[in-house]
């Protein structure tokens, strides 16, 4: 959740645990067969980078509604990353026991940028 005392966009826990997310994605691609160093791995790395980088812009953005709008494109960059993830785990490119983990905290992020956003509309009136 956002707080007054929070004064960058590395301050909000959601952004950290976005960055943490995109660490684990990065570590995990790595395991990939080189192959898909193309194809998966960088659709994987992109969107994974993608979702704290636009949380970064949305705080940076002068009104709430563009703060919201940026979150949004940050959620549906998340929801890219878990379809990339479970495809991957479909197709079997890493061992099926390193995706849980990435999975739950792809919700986590998911859970905190649906409350940050809520929030902000709840705060607006």
């Amino acid at each position: 959740m956002e707080d007054s005392s929070v004064r960058s966009y590395r301050g909000l826990r959601v952004w950290n645990e976005a960055m943490a997310l995109a660490e684990d994605c990065y570590r995990l691609t790595r395991t990939y067969p080189k192959d898909e160093l193309y194809g998966m791995i960088s659709q994987i790395r992109r969107a994974a980078a993608s979702v704290p980088a636009n949380i970064a812009e949305a705080y940076g953005r002068e009104n709430r509604g563009e703060y919201i709008q940026f979150l949004r494109v940050s959620q549906g960059s998340l929801k890219e990353l878990e379809t990339h993830l479970l495809l991957s785990q479909r197709v079997q490119l890493a061992a099926e026991t390193t995706f849980g983990p990435v999975l739950d905290k792809c919700e986590t992020v998911g859970k905190m940028l649906r409350a940050l956003i809520r929030s902000l509309q709840k705060d607006r009136g």
